[in-house]
């Protein structure tokens, strides 16, 4: 059986980090130049209120995104994230098919696993602290 190194593993890490700090990145882009026009119709499931729904969700979607990306206060980033993807997967979404929630899923499914191991070596977390790295 042939198991992946430590530096293969941080690799993975590093590209699923990047690749969905990006894709969600783009998601919190387009709610910031839609901001006008979807604060007073924007999902309110927890009952903040749709505005400051639309502002957790671009704080989620941009800030902790770009955290993630970074890979800086990692874990702490992907808490917003995940409970971003609660709320829509199961909220926001709970009624609606499968095509319209996997999205959703595999954020979260993504987030969670990222939680667990970490951010890998190539972070920011593992130069300023020594954390995140794989073993």
């Amino acid at each position: 059986m042939l198991l992946a190194s430590a530096k293969q593993i941080s690799v993975g890490l590093l590209v699923l980090r990047v690749a969905f700090g990006l894709f969600m990145l783009v998601h919190g882009i387009q709610k910031v130049m839609g901001f006008s026009a979807m604060s007073d119709a924007f999902p309110d499931p927890i009952g903040m209120g749709s505005q400051l729904s639309l502002i957790m969700a671009i704080g989620a979607e941009v800030g902790c995104s770009l955290l993630l990306i970074l890979g800086l206060g990692t874990r702490l980033a992907l808490l917003p994230l995940a409970f971003t993807m609660v709320i829509a997967l199961f909220v926001v979404h709970g009624d609606d098919p499968w095509k319209v929630k996997e999205l959703a899923a595999i954020y979260l499914t993504t987030y969670a696993a990222l939680f667990i191991t970490g951010p890998g070596e190539w972070s920011l977390d593992h130069k300023f602290w020594g954390g995140g790295k794989a073993k």
